[in-house]
């Protein structure tokens, strides 16, 4: 392994910025900078120097291979943040033989190749730098704590138990076996079978507060719906009129409600139109509205313009002028309609799993699909055991490749290519 570093803070001016050397050469690079060290996984405060030139004081760390974020030997230099005082010391650094500037991600990567993390806990990882609001740091926090390794471990651990019991009967198929291994195999596969089943069921709402929630407002034209947008927003996001119709795309406004990441949607006004690009906007509106998490129906009196799914809000608009129901324009009930959007989605929330990727699901959904298979063919008899032995492989194939042991090359590359140079 090469010994690698870069800027593991932000770049521009700050108080304090870090840079991080890793890899073999890392202790031999930091003493040509700070002299001697540290001991490992204490602190000290050193004179960083380019030759006999003194560059800065900074606290210096060091960490021993295996007692470090990427499991090799790592020392970290926590500097003042002025862009000389860094541009410096990356110079320096990059004139130690053996030395290179990190690529994106790749200090995480290290610590992957060297089981200081499964794939899981570096997407977590992502997650938890990417993160905006509460709920999304307490997700990405526990993917990153080894929640979804630790099950899918223990699944793995009885799924190779329970293939171990099948092939033993085909190894012994020509001779007695005294005991029936069904029993022990099905209460495996089972209790396997029910967790997979779980998660898999949490991963869509995890993957909503992962990226966001979405609230769709729909109603008929002018009753109110982007002056409830932008009463919801506070600022003016979308163009208000008495003129019927004056929306014809769909609005976006992001929001955090309660810790929940959500994109409050202004639909057209949904009616009946002769106008080719109305008509275009109230198709795009019902479409969005649809596929929204949720839906508020605005009313001005009419009936609903299309109907309501589970969960769905249904109020009146325009109270200033009614006297009843809520008022974008007033602010009256605006209040109790977040205390109701944020309690439907919490609702929800609560069901979230700890896989929170598109590519954890389809594995889980792979997994789930032989471990079924392998349970028809188990209670089929003894003499189909060879081929509940092959799904049960199949599951566990989808279970590796779910914690990067298999088959993720692509996925990695574009993972860690989304990480800054010092992660």
């Amino acid at each position: 392994m090469d010994t690698i570093f870069a800027l593991a803070s932000a770049r521009g001016k700050a108080g304090v910025a870090v840079i991080r050397v890793s890899g073999p050469d890392a202790f031999s690079a930091g003493e040509v900078l700070a002299g001697a060290l540290p001991p490992a996984r204490t602190t000290g405060l050193r004179t960083l120097r380019n030759g006999n030139d003194p560059i800065d004081e900074a606290l210096v760390l060091s960490f021993s291979e295996g007692a470090s974020f990427t499991g090799e030997p790592v020392v970290e230099f926590h500097l003042h943040g002025s862009t000389a005082v860094v541009s410096s010391v990356l110079s320096t650094l990059s004139s130690v033989p053996g030395l290179r500037m990190a690529e994106p991600g790749e200090f995480t990567r290290r610590a992957m190749e060297n089981e200081r993390l499964d794939l899981a806990q570096v997407e977590g990882l992502a997650d938890l730098i990417d993160s905006e609001t509460e709920a999304q740091r307490k997700q990405a926090l526990r993917v990153l704590s080894g929640a979804l390794g630790d099950k899918t471990s223990q699944w793995r651990k009885d799924l190779v138990r329970a293939t171990a019991l099948l092939e033993a009967t085909i190894d012994f198929a020509d001779e007695e076996v005294p005991v029936d291994v069904s029993p022990e195999v099905l209460d495996l596969v089972d209790r396997t079978l029910a967790g997979v089943r779980t998660e898999t069921a949490g991963a869509r709402i995890s993957e909503r507060i992962r990226d966001g929630f979405e609230v769709a407002i729909v109603g008929a034209p002018n009753a109110g719906k982007s002056t409830l947008l932008n009463a919801l927003a506070g600022r003016d996001a979308a163009i208000t009129s008495e003129v019927a119709g004056t929306t014809r795309d769909v609005l976006e406004v992001r929001m955090d409600l309660a810790g929940l990441p959500v994109t409050i949607l202004d639909t057209a006004g949904l009616r009946e139109s002769e106008d080719v690009i109305e008509r275009l906007g109230i198709e795009r509106a019902k479409a969005r509205a649809a596929d929204a998490d949720l839906r508020i129906f605005l009313l001005s009196g009419e009936v609903l313009p299309m109907d309501p799914m589970d969960g769905d809000i249904v109020v009146q608009g325009k109270s200033d002028l009614t006297g009843t129901g809520i008022s974008g324009k007033t602010g009256e009930g605006l209040d109790f309609l977040v205390e109701q959007i944020t309690s439907v989605l919490s609702e929800r929330a609560s069901h979230a799993g700890t896989a929170i990727r598109e590519r954890h699901r389809v594995a889980l959904s792979m997994a789930q699909v032989a471990l079924e298979n392998a349970r028809i063919e188990v209670q089929s008899g003894s003499e189909r055991s060879e081929l509940a032995a092959e799904e049960l492989w199949s599951a566990i194939r989808a279970l590796d490749a779910l914690m990067g042991r298999v088959d993720v090359e692509v996925v990695l590359d574009e993972i860690f290519a989304s990480f800054c140079l010092g992660k």
